[in-house]
């Protein structure tokens, strides 16, 4: 065990976000890593945050994937911590068959996870497919609206509460119609974390959950709700730090 004194090797962390949200969710995460002497990257997906202008019916899963690896290489990172939130997981999924060689470690907080052919409407309960199907066709076929901050465990009253409202934007609805290809298993034998977040318990994703202890990976309980990056910056950038 590391002494009072040890630090802790410089790493550098790749942070995706999920559904609605964009790279600025994860401010206070990032600010608390760069405060130890890591590097952190935390790149908006196209058609979200400060990107919505780039929003249209084109977008899919792969654009993710795409955008992602553009910030990898553009920046030429090498033995990074990918981390991914929510429908981040997919997309994580998708960088890591891509490029396993250049990944450190994976992890997956409270997210997504695809296997080959599988989309994330194709995994979620037919209820809230349905639902989310109307919403969107009643917003004019583009993309999910933004639902209430109580949707990803923040409470109305949290001092966070209104940042978060105020940045959510519309998510493009082909990122979770489109399927993720995948030529490798999950993760591609890079080492996997998953980090559950248990109050409350985001629903969606005990399928994923039960994927990730069904395969062996390191599994983390986090008393917290499921938007962690602004709830808990402080324990989820400790935890992040203890990875690989």
């Amino acid at each position: 065990m590391a002494g009072a004194g040890d630090r802790i090797s410089p790493k550098t962390f790749v942070l995706v976000h999920g559904a609605w949200h964009g790279g600025w969710c994860w401010r206070d995460v990032a600010d608390l890593l760069r405060a130890k002497g890591h590097r952190v990257f935390a790149p908006t997906l196209t058609g979200l945050g400060e990107r919505r202008h780039l929003l249209g019916p084109d977008i899919s899963l792969s654009t993710f994937v795409a955008d992602v690896t553009g910030v990898i290489e553009a920046e030429e990172l090498e033995d990074f911590i990918l981390v991914g939130h929510s429908h981040g997981g997919a997309v994580i999924s998708g960088v890591a068959d891509a490029m396993p060689e250049r990944i450190r470690a994976l992890v997956y907080l409270d997210a997504t996870i695809l296997k080959n052919g599988e989309s994330a409407f194709s995994v979620l309960p037919a209820e809230v497919v349905a639902e989310r199907r109307r919403k969107v066709a009643e917003a004019g076929g583009i993309a999910m609206p933004v639902p209430e901050v109580t949707a990803f465990g923040v409470p109305v009253d949290h001092p966070r509460a209104d940042w978060v409202r105020r940045r959510l934007t519309p998510h493009p609805v082909g990122s979770y119609e489109s399927p993720l290809a995948l030529s490798h298993p999950v993760g591609n034998g890079r080492p996997c974390t998953y980090i559950s977040c248990t109050d409350p318990l985001y629903l969606p994703m005990e399928p994923a959950r039960a994927y990730a202890r069904q395969a062996g990976w390191t599994f983390i309980e986090m008393p917290t709700g499921h938007d962690a990056m602004v709830l808990e910056p402080e324990a989820l950038a400790g935890l992040l730090e203890g990875v690989g």
